[in-house]
């Protein structure tokens, strides 16, 4: 029986007090969908009403349980363990606990899962972090908190950070006594418009609520703007916002490389230039943890890799096995920071470590769609450029620049003119449409059928993804093969 992890000053430790590296993966795409991970368009909630009208209530309801289940079983953290990897963030979405329209009303039956899987972990030897990636109302502007705008409506209406704060009281109830839940990440890439101070607010209250119930499991909490900022956390002259600041807390950065993604121009190719570039982007982010003797831990990073189909795939997916290679030794060489978790551990091919095989019914009944959605771009996360969209918003754009320069400091600010359009127009309205189509690929399928399109996420249908996994491999200390 281990004890539950908390931390020491700048590290996590066990209950005898020995340093805990948490290294792993998340599930993204599980208890929160998200378009690329499995394929629908648009966002979750509207994929489940379409599915729901096409195939009725049963139906749908069977589909998505069987999917679930499908997804991460033991074969899958018996895979996971044996890589020398200890932990999975498992990111969850509120609507499995309650309806919009039926506020602070549990629906017991989203644990169903979500304590499987725990279990199935704890069997393994691996550490669960919780993580509410989708908050009632949305805390970011983008798909991946289920919004089908983008508008976070988190921070404008206390009812949704009332109703956060009543879900994550429930979640810490069912878990105080779990040793093997590392710990609870309440709001996965928050975005607060107004610098972040609305943000610390909703953590100060989340943190005394679930501390009442929970005392001793520790709170991953991300940064604003995407867990990069941690500027509202200080006064002006750099001194902790908060007295007697956030104990056993852990703040969570998320590290992407732009180098890993296939919009870039350019590809790592290991200089000394882009080696200080990628250290001083983690020591930007991390800047706020260090000088307060924090634990840092990366929540989210890792490239985007192409698909055998794609011209030079094999060169162009070693530069950014390469590229991960580097964080990895950054992260744990030169920083010795408290852990990682890449994204993600299971998708359809962009970054995940295993994915459905090429011949499941799953690949062979949508590939064509997914082809479609490629090359409309309805999806953000690992687009590939298409000349033919950029040549019809190229004249948008210059009239936007001229006219409303002011575009380009919108929040967030990160976001250009051009990402701002592509979220509006290609992966909200575009793919509100392309989602309904996507829905009536089901028709006519009875459970059998669902059955097995379900089944090609089991573990024994899918395929590694070996160069990444060998650095992982190696990142968790074993030996490679």
């Amino acid at each position: 029986m281990v004890g539950i992890l908390r931390t020491d000053g700048p590290k996590i430790v066990d209950e005898n007090g020995t340093e805990v590296f948490l290294k792993g993966a998340a599930i993204g795409g599980w208890m929160n969908m998200e378009n690329f991970i499995t394929g629908y368009p648009g966002m979750e909630h509207q994929f489940r009403r379409s599915l729901e009208n096409v195939l009725g209530p049963e139906l749908a309801h069977y589909y998505f349980d069987r999917l679930l289940h499908h997804f991460f079983t033991p074969a899958d953290a018996q895979f996971f363990a044996s890589l020398g990897l200890n932990a999975i963030r498992i990111p969850f979405n509120y609507r499995h606990f309650e309806d919009d329209l039926n506020p602070r009303v549990l629906k017991e039956e989203g644990f169903k899962h979500l304590d499987n899987v725990i279990k199935i972990c704890a069997d393994a030897g691996i550490y669960t972090i919780l993580d509410l990636h989708a908050a009632a109302g949305c805390q970011n502007p983008d798909w991946h908190s289920d919004n089908a705008s983008n508008f976070a409506g988190f921070w404008e209406h206390r009812d949704f950070q009332d109703r956060t704060i009543w879900l994550w009281e429930i979640i810490a109830e069912r878990y105080k006594s779990n040793p093997w839940v590392a710990g609870y990440n309440p709001l996965n890439e928050p975005c607060d418009p107004h610098g972040g101070h609305r943000l610390v607010a909703f953590y100060d209250r989340a943190e005394k609520a679930i501390r009442k119930i929970d005392p001793h499991h520790m709170l991953f909490l991300d940064g604003n703007t995407f867990a990069i900022d941690f500027r509202a956390f200080e006064k002006p002259d750099g001194s902790l916002l908060r007295e007697g600041g956030w104990p056993n807390c852990v703040f969570a950065l998320h590290d992407y490389a732009l180098l890993g993604f296939p919009s870039t121009e350019d590809e790592y190719e290991g200089t000394p230039d882009q080696d200080a570039v990628l250290e001083k982007q983690f020591l930007r982010k991390s800047e706020f943890m260090r000088r307060h003797n924090f634990p840092v831990w990366n929540g989210e990073f890792g490239p985007v890799y192409q698909p055998p189909s794609q011209t030079n795939a094999e060169e162009i997916n070693s530069k950014r096995y390469n590229l991960l290679g580097a964080q990895l030794r950054l992260y744990d060489e030169k920083y010795r920071i408290s852990g990682w978790s890449i994204w993600l551990y299971k998708d359809l091919g962009l970054q995940g470590m295993v994915s459905p095989g090429p011949d499941t019914p799953y690949q062979q009944r949508f590939g064509a769609f997914f082809a479609k959605k490629k090359r409309l771009q309805a999806d953000h996360w690992g687009h590939t450029p298409n000349p033919e969209i950029e040549a019809a918003f190229a004249p948008l754009i210059a009239f936007l620049e001229k006219e409303v320069p002011e575009l380009n400091d919108k929040y967030p600010t990160t976001w250009t003119i051009r990402r701002h359009l592509r979220r509006n127009v290609q992966e909200t309205l575009v793919a509100e449409v392309l989602n309904k189509e996507f829905a009536e690929l089901f028709r006519g399928l009875d459970k059998e059928g669902l059955e097995a399109l379900a089944a090609s996420w089991n573990m024994e249908k899918c395929t590694q993804r070996k160069g990444l996994n060998s650095i992982l491999r190696k990142a968790a200390g074993l030996a490679e093969e």
